[in-house]
């Protein structure tokens, strides 16, 4: 039985950690686009900062997914800090952080992490639907206003992949905060009095 649990989890897990793995290795393809020829690739700025986080969160992701689909009642409500690996990846890059500070570079990964945690969280079904309205609105105003600023083809294509990258990055948050399985089911099933 706990074999078959194993085998069950695995799956998602691995999926998570692939869909991740390509999320993470096409937005390094955007950031190229952004350096243009200042862009350099390192193993431990690319691959362990970067990439490995991404593959982490995509595996968290996938087994938040598990949690939620199965009758586990595990919370599973922490692993939405997940998106979090991200800036603490690029931040860990040695001399990141004072260069943070002096010119404020990276500080963008931080703060897209954030807002697409804002904007998963509108999409979660949870609490009042006006104050997720308003997560939506300031989660997703990236969104817009990127590809509103494309004046050129490539200009274009630059912001469609970043916004396809950001709106998937927002929807993988939105799903440790999504109804557990037990929990759509206790809310669907219909009330007895009791008399």
């Amino acid at each position: 039985m706990a074999h078959t649990g194993r085998r069950e989890l695995a799956l998602p897990v691995t999926v998570g950690a692939l869909l991740g793995l390509t999320w993470a290795a096409s937005l390094r393809g955007w950031m190229t686009h952004l350096a243009g020829t200042e862009s350099s690739y390192t193993w431990v700025g690319t691959f362990l900062c970067l990439l490995l986080p991404g593959a982490l969160v995509g595996a968290l992701l996938g087994w938040a997914e598990h949690l939620r689909r199965t009758d586990d009642r595990r919370p599973a409500r922490w692993l939405a800090l997940a998106p979090l690996l991200f800036p603490v990846g690029v931040l860990s890059i040695p001399g990141a952080i004072p260069h943070l500070i002096r010119t404020g570079q990276g500080s963008a990964s931080i703060g897209m992490v954030l807002l697409a945690m804002l904007a998963g969280y509108s999409l979660s079904g949870r609490r009042a639907g006006w104050w997720r309205i308003v997560c939506g609105v300031v989660g997703f105003a990236l969104v817009p206003a990127m590809l509103l600023g494309a004046d050129t083809p490539k200009g274009a294509w630059a912001a469609t992949l970043f916004s396809t990258l950001y709106v998937s990055l927002a929807l993988a948050c939105a799903i440790p905060l999504r109804r557990h399985k037990t929990e759509r089911e206790t809310s669907c099933s219909p009330r007895v009095n009791e008399t």
